[in-house]
């Protein structure tokens, strides 16, 4: 059952609803995007249909022998397309317990050449189970959908940022990068083996969470303390990425967060969608208003994780990390460059 938010809630239907509200819901919205980095969105217009629809066949999807899962092993993928199994993604160097679908925009694979940078070969086709045929379509139409709605509070946050509300326009066309998630966290193994995904940031602009009922997800507190982002009625979980912490010289700040394993017995299902760029984008530092630049933190220094601007070059060093049976199969000439070049 859906408990009561510790984290904010925002409801961006008023970003369309009449001006005498603006300004009090864009201070709203740059309190928690600059405060916590982590908020929920409602009043977002997803049908509760689909988002039914979308968490039935995950469960459908997982529940399928071993065999039909394994027929988009994302090994099969050289743009790390299709199923994880359990404890074979890495998170902080180790393995996460969950097992899931990746899946990205639907696109042929470019031919790349010596010249062309890495980021290129992560453009191509996703795989789709022959077991769950339905399942293509009700992904790519909650994609979609999920898409629509990050869109709107990345031209929301840039209005309250003192930017023209397009500010990002120009990065998110037809070749964005987006990227969902479908994942299954089984029950912990053991009581004290309870890492589903590792403490970690996302290096998009935006995250948006479409989670069941269980919860399990945390985020970190300046403290260093972890606040439960419970699940919320009709609401989707929103947080900020590393692309907007370089863009605002950290007066946004992408927030360290973790999903702890269910209890035995108990299974948890989620379907995060990750607002990227195109593969190509730089990101540049805009101009904040002097009062909020006063407030900017810097970018986050740290040497296990450092920031680029360049998304797609992040991008690949994302996705290296975390799949190391992928990289080991297609990127072996990457890996053996990136090696030699240390």
């Amino acid at each position: 059952m859906a408990q009561p938010a510790v984290l904010p809630v925002i409801d961006i239907s008023r970003f369309r609803g009449p001006d005498s509200d603006r300004a009090a819901f864009l201070a709203e919205l740059r309190s928690a995007a600059h405060e916590t980095g982590f908020f929920y969105v409602t009043g977002h217009g997803v049908p509760r249909a689909l988002r039914d629809e979308v968490l039935a066949l995950a469960r459908a999807f997982f529940a399928l022998p071993e065999h039909q899962r394994l027929e988009i092993e994302n090994v099969n993928s050289p743009q790390f397309r299709g199923y994880t199994r359990t404890g074979t993604e890495y998170t902080a160097g180790s393995p996460d317990w969950r097992e899931q679908i990746d899946i990205g925009p639907e696109r042929a694979a470019l031919t790349t050449g010596p010249g062309d940078p890495d980021y290129v070969r992560l453009v191509g086709p996703n795989q789709w189970p022959s077991a769950l045929p339905e399942l293509r379509d009700t992904v790519l139409r909650w994609q979609a959908e999920a898409l629509r709605v990050s869109r709107e509070v990345l031209r929301a946050l840039a209005a309250a940022l003192g930017q023209d509300e397009g500010y990002f326009d120009q990065w998110f066309d037809d070749e964005a990068a987006v990227h969902v998630k479908i994942v299954h966290y089984p029950p912990r193994a053991a009581q004290d083996a309870d890492q589903g995904v590792g403490a970690h940031k996302d290096y998009g602009y935006l995250a948006l969470l479409q989670q069941d009922d269980i919860g399990g997800l945390q985020v970190r507190r300046e403290d260093g303390g972890w606040i439960d982002a419970v699940p919320v009625h009709d609401a989707f979980v929103f947080n900020i990425g590393e692309m907007l912490e370089i863009a605002t010289q950290g007066y946004l700040r992408a927030t360290q967060h973790r999903v702890v394993s269910p209890q035995p017995g108990v299974h948890r299902y989620s379907i995060p969608f990750f607002l990227g760029p195109r593969l190509d984008a730089v990101v540049k530092p805009l101009l904040l208003p002097p009062e909020l630049a006063a407030l900017s933190r810097g970018v986050s220094d740290d040497p296990d994780n450092p920031l680029l601007a360049a998304f797609g070059e992040n991008a690949v060093v994302g996705w290296l990390r975390s799949h190391p049976r992928v990289a080991e199969r297609w990127w072996s000439d990457v890996l053996a460059r990136r090696e030699n070049a240390r």
